[in-house]
């Protein structure tokens, strides 16, 4: 009896470990991915074939393409016409500072993202400021009103904001709103039935009802844009929910970074907007005669900040955003300041974080001291106390938590949007960052940042090796799955 027992288990063992070299690798993907899964697959038969159901699947090739696809050609065109009839507004790569030249070339050629001037940008800290803002905005709005986030919770907020979008609609005003399932987390689409009752157009990212039957974890839609008019933009880290205006007990306040943009960058936020939408609508799609001048009007700004609106996903190997934050790291002199909630970079990033370091570059790093993700959270710890060990000096912010992604260098260049410092927004998920090219702007990120040091601690590679064997165990552990989070 006991023959038999150990000859199914050794058979199951030798099927489980052959299934999953079959899964794993019938699958293109980075070598640390596909060790990380063949870890779990092998050491938790059936458990682990049900995490890489919703984890670990490939986003279909035909969505991918069609991401690609629809109104791509036209958009480009429109935005060559507003390039001509703004004249001095969009001006040349050779314009600017000589040290971020390379790096807006590269995004013109990886993203099409243009370098947009004379754009007016303000910086919002606070949900509150935020919100009463944008809902401003959106109370003007006379043609269009397009949303897009990862996150729209059926709560106060989201009520707030669904009612006046349901007035606007009313009115006549083009109301279209793309959410992802998985961060709406228990809204359904009923939620929105009061604005499409109206003739407003709601759609979850990629056409999934609902996260309960989408079983893919990955490939979510983590971008946050609004537009109004074609005129005004906003981008960032905050979602539409009371926990970002420091509702929830559970994180009291909610430290986040946004900008409202007006100008000529508002074109590539539109332009993101729709190319989405199309991916994700087609019974209502945009279509070649509807892309005029009502979505791209030429507004004079007289606004002083240059920057680039760049969007990554899986829809692409190129990783846009990823090669941006990397160039930024390169380029730094003398400072580089990070805020990320998450940080579980690859070992390019890795590399580059460590070169900046012990090359002297006074390198700061801020993370929440709390969890919202256990797994994520320790994975982040683990990278943050080597990092430390390093040089790099990491910050636990203690007012609550921070889910702001910025990055500022020299106190020059900065970057604020929705993609975290890790695997997930670099390869997985579909973000969107505004890389600013105003010292100005830059001056005020480094302001905020002092400020929030002021409510954080610095964590001493003394104070990380007096943390517990278990704690570190944990860390540890959560590192070998840092491929797949």
């Amino acid at each position: 009896m006991n023959v038999n027992f150990v000859l199914i288990l050794d058979i199951i063992v030798i099927l489980n470990t052959a299934l999953a070299f079959v899964t794993v690798f019938r699958e293109k993907r980075d070598i640390a991915a596909t060790w990380a899964w063949m870890l779990v697959l092998v050491l938790l038969p059936v458990v682990g074939f049900i995490a890489y159901a919703f984890i670990g699947r490939k986003l279909p090739k035909n969505r991918m393409f069609r991401l690609q696809r629809q109104v791509a050609v036209q958009l480009n065109e429109r935005l060559d016409q507003q390039r001509e009839q703004l004249g001095t507004e969009i001006m040349p790569a050779d314009k600017i500072s000589h040290s971020v030249i390379n790096m807006v070339n590269m995004f013109m050629e990886t993203d099409q993202a243009f370098l947009a001037r004379k754009n007016r940008v303000r910086i919002f800290t606070n949900g509150h400021d935020l919100f009463h803002t944008m809902m401003e905005d959106i109370e003007g709005a006379k043609s269009s009103i397009h949303i897009e986030f990862y996150t729209f919770y059926n709560d106060q907020i989201g009520n707030d904001i669904l009612d006046l979008l349901v007035k606007k609609a009313a009115e006549g005003v083009e109301v279209r709103v793309i959410y992802d399932p998985w961060g709406s987390m228990g809204t359904w689409k009923r939620f929105f039935k009061p604005l499409m009752d109206v003739g407003g157009h709601v759609e979850p990212f990629l056409g999934v009802r609902s996260a309960v039957i989408d079983f893919r974890l990955n490939f979510r839609d983590h971008r946050k844009i609004v537009t109004v008019d074609g005129k005004v933009g906003y981008v960032g880290g905050f979602n539409i929910g009371d926990q970002y205006l420091g509702r929830k007990k559970k994180f009291g306040n909610w430290r986040d970074t946004h900008l409202r943009i007006v100008g000529s960058a508002v074109f590539s936020l539109q332009a993101r907007f729709m190319l989405d939408w199309n991916a994700t609508d087609r019974d209502h799609p945009f279509v070649d005669d509807r892309i005029d001048s009502r979505y791209f009007p030429i507004t004079k700004v007289k606004g002083t900040t240059s920057l680039q609106i760049v969007s990554s996903g899986p829809d692409s190997d190129l990783q846009q955003i990823k090669m941006g934050y990397m160039r930024l790291i390169q380029t730094a002199e003398k400072s580089l300041w990070i805020q990320t909630p998450y940080l579980i970079p690859d070992d390019s990033v890795l590399d580059s974080l460590r070169i900046a370091a012990m090359a002297g570059i006074d390198v700061r790093i801020m993370i929440p001291d709390k969890p919202d993700h256990a797994f994520v959270y320790r994975a982040t710890q683990y990278y943050a106390r080597q990092l430390a060990d390093d040089g790099v000096k990491i910050y636990y912010y203690h007012d609550g938590f921070i889910h702001a992604k910025t990055m500022v260098i020299d106190g020059k260049i900065s970057s604020v949007g929705s993609a975290n410092m890790d695997y997930r927004s670099f390869k997985l998920n579909f973000e969107i960052n505004a890389f600013i090219y105003d010292e100005q702007i830059a001056q005020q990120l480094t302001a905020i940042y002092e400020t929030d040091i002021r409510n954080s601690e610095l964590i001493t590679p003394e104070m990380f090796d007096q943390q517990s064997a278990y704690l570190k165990f944990k860390q540890t552990a959560s590192r070998l799955l840092s491929p797949i989070l």
